[in-house]
Formats: C-alpha cells, structure tokens, sequence
C-alpha cells in the first residue's frame, strides 16, 4: 500500500460516478482511492489488511462495519464496547487502554491508522500524520474533528455546528477504503431508521446543559460538538450555546446563573479525576451551595450518558435515543 500526503484546502470523496444507478447500490471501491481527509491527501492502492484505530469511536465504527479481521490494534477508551459489538472486539489486540505510543503502534505493523480525536496525531501523544507517511503507513483522521472546524494541534475550534451527515460521511468513507462500500450504506440506513425515530420527540421550551467532568471548574459543552448536534435535534436550548469550545471549563456560578431545566451528566467509567463519576456528580450537585437549588436539581431532572455518547460517531444515536426517552418521562416533550 502506497500514502500519499499533500496538505490540501479541505477533506472530502472523490465525486461519484454520474452513470452509476443508485438503486443497484455501490459498487465496488476503485483502486488507487484517493481521499481529501483533514487537510492531508490519501492515496490506497489496495483495501488495508491490519488496521490500528486510536480512539473508542473510531473503533467502534471499524467494528460495526464488520471488519475486526482486519483490525490489530485498539486504544484509547472510555467505556465498554457496545454490547453488539463485544465479541468483534474480542478479537483484536488493545495495544494501550489510553493513549499508547508510536513504538507500541508501530509493533502492530499497521498498514492504516485512524482515529477521532485530534490530540492522536500530535507528536506529544502517538505522532503526527506526517510521521506516519514518511513510514509509508496511511492515516484517517474522522471528519468530525475538522470539517466546519479549524485544528492548531489537538485544539479544535469549532466555526460550525457538528451535523450528524459528517458521521455518516466517516462512516461511508471507511467503507470505500476497505472495499465494503455495501456495509457502509446499511450501517447508515440502519442508523437513519433509529434517527427518524428519536427525533419525534421534541421539547422546544426546554433548556439543558451537558457536564462532562470536573468538580473544581467543571467542563461544560460548547455550542457545536456532538451536544449541539443533540439541541438541535430535539428542539432544545443548550445554555451555553454561546462558548465556541467543545468542552469550555464553565464557573458553578455561570451555570447557577443560566439555570437548565435538564442536566445531561456524563458517567466516565475511565476514573480519572473527580468528577468522572455519576454518583459522584449527582452528591456534588445536591450538596453544594451554589448548585443545589437550580431547577434540574430540585426536580432531578438527570438523564445520564456514558463518555462514549458524548462525543462524535455512531453513539450520536443512542445518546439521541436516551435524551429523546428522558424529555417525555420528565413531562417536558412534544
């Protein structure tokens, strides 16, 4: 397999074929395949055969698509894989529960490297893309961390809203580069069903934040990541729509202040600092001065996701699933 990297204006698909017959589904991937990804160009001569993905939903795609066999390395995650996905999962080495480094990578002997999450592919974590090209090894950097976005490093700094056709485009995209380009379109259509689904529900008079971790100064969503997919999705009002930062760290006083209806608390099963916790999250809320007497507080309006659905990939949905399920048992949806 040959890479071929070029820093280009934007990331994209090559244009399809305008003879092709949409109903007669995809065709086969043409090789070489060339992709605009992140501002890098990729070229493939051939379907990768040992894969390495450095972030649980990147993986999580990769598995759901039906390609552990073509997997030999995992990293970086935050809680237990899908239940449909486990005993894929199985399956393949998990080379680092968080980040691992470039030699512990490079032992796998990957002939692609992906991930979704923009901190992978500095030199202070694994190593930047251009590292692995000049090792002849490809990368995929998930749309989600770049498209209506710009990337200094691992800072993202988000100029448009996430929308739920980027993941639907990653999801597409890692099925032409392995050459199951039917798999992509069912992944998608089965996802779409679900969407179609959730989004009957709407609570348009309601307002929510989402706290992701942190007790001292807590990390609150932004305005456009995959929280601001789920507002606008469902009808309603992020209160911190106005911090361009994915997860801007926000005083108690701020969010006292703009006081929710609805708290989406993240449970972090990694554990790594205060916070994490659910149940440590909930004491906090209702013992401490400046939180205990906010609307969601007193009522208790909690609807609880896991680390997972708080960030970009195919848990968008579920995380859509369980918000749309907590609007109506709070009386709040239309």
């Amino acid at each position: 397999m040959s890479v071929t990297v070029t820093l280009v204006a934007a990331c994209g698909s090559p244009d399809p074929d305008p003879g092709a017959d949409p109903a007669a589904g995809p065709g086969p991937t043409s090789y070489p395949l060339t992709l605009e990804n992140c501002g890098v160009q990729v070229t493939f001569d051939r379907p990768p055969q040992r894969a390495v993905s450095l972030y649980q939903s990147s993986t999580e795609i990769l598995l759901a698509l039906g390609l552990a066999d073509r997997m030999v390395g995992t990293s970086t995650w935050f809680d237990p894989v899908l239940p449909e996905l486990a005993a894929a999962n199985a399956t393949v080495a998990r080379l680092a529960d968080n980040d691992p480094g470039l030699e512990a990578v490079l032992d796998a002997e990957p002939d692609l490297v992906t991930s979704a999450s923009a901190h992978t592919f500095t030199p202070a974590v694994v190593a930047e893309r251009s590292r692995f090209a000049q090792l002849g090894i490809p990368t995929y950097q998930s749309p989600s961390v770049c498209v209506g976005a710009t990337v200094a490093g691992e800072t993202v700094t988000r100029t448009q809203p996430l929308a739920l056709d980027t993941l639907f485009r990653e999801i597409r995209e890692l099925a032409e580069i392995f050459d199951v380009p039917q798999r992509g379109e069912d992944l998608v259509g089965r996802l779409t069903r679900r969407l179609e689904s959730a989004a009957t529900v709407t609570a348009p008079d309601t307002s929510v934040a989402f706290w992701f971790s942190g007790l001292r100064t807590p990390y609150l969503a932004g305005c456009c990541s995959a929280p601001g997919l789920y507002a606008t999705e469902l009808g309603v009002t992020n209160v911190f729509a106005d911090a361009r930062a994915d997860w801007p760290e926000i005083s108690w006083e701020a969010l006292a202040d703009r006081d929710p209806d609805v708290l989406v608390l993240a449970d972090l099963q990694r554990r790594r600092i205060d916070g994490d916790a659910l149940e440590t999250k909930v004491k906090f809320l209702e013992s401490n001065p400046v939180t205990k007497n906010m609307t969601a507080v007193r009522a208790k309006r909690y609807v609880v996701l896991t680390g997972s659905e708080l960030d970009p990939g195919i848990r968008e949905i579920d995380a859509l699933e369980k918000l749309a399920t907590g609007f109506k048992t709070f009386g709040l949806a239309r």
